[in-house]
């Protein structure tokens, strides 16, 4: 078992006490070709890394969400029967993701979770992008929701975009939720259609 998700299973039992009952994981990105294009309707070539974001979850059966974070040693705690309102705090990436499922008309369980991550913050690897897609694919399992990956991207840059006020363009999100190992991610930001590259596996390193 990767030492993260052993991380992630070991931060929800010392916050929560038991077992998680779910784990979800999103890649962070680096980006070969085209930087500042996907916010101008270029064209990008990303590839998902080796470092996540992991969330261990375990369902509750009132609304209320609690979420600990073991990259800043602090617990967020929200109703989801209440507006919920950014406050710039770390927290901001999972609320928006969850009002925008919301605004889509879903009801939505609450939920305890540990997330974990060896995606460096601050580093240009795209760790908020990881959260929201883990966030993303998180309340789709608890609670029936199918969206395809191109779908929960948008759904992700709109978070980011109009709860956190980061306006982000959609490469972030779009290769943590559509990558594939040994691939790069050829994608026309102008209408979202994408190719996976498959990258040479022998003697190649991105570094």
């Amino acid at each position: 078992m990767h030492p993260i998700v052993v991380q992630a299973q070991g931060a929800f039992e010392e916050a929560f006490g038991g077992q998680a009952e779910l784990l979800v994981q999103a890649p962070g990105r680096v980006n070969l070709i085209g930087e500042h294009t996907d916010y101008n309707d270029g064209f990008v070539f990303p590839v998902a890394i080796d470092r996540w974001v992991v969330l261990a979850v375990r369902p509750r059966e009132d609304k209320r969400i609690r979420v600990f974070s073991g990259m800043h040693n602090e617990m967020a705690e929200y109703d989801l029967t209440g507006d919920l309102a950014a406050e710039k705090h770390w927290s901001d990436y999972g609320k928006g993701v969850i009002r925008e499922f919301q605004k889509l008309g879903h009801s939505l369980c609450g939920f305890d979770a540990a997330v974990v991550g060896d995606v460096p913050m601050g580093a240009g690897l795209s760790s908020s992008a990881a959260v929201e897609m883990a966030v993303g694919k998180t309340l789709m399992e608890l609670n029936g929701i199918e969206l395809s990956g191109p779908d929960l991207a948008l759904l992700g840059q709109r978070a980011e975009n109009q709860f956190v006020g980061v306006n982000c363009g959609i490469m972030d999100q779009f290769i943590s939720a559509n990558g594939k190992a040994g691939h790069a991610l050829f994608l026309d930001c102008r209408d979202l259609s994408y190719d996976l590259v498959p990258l040479a596996r022998d003697g190649v390193r991105i570094v």
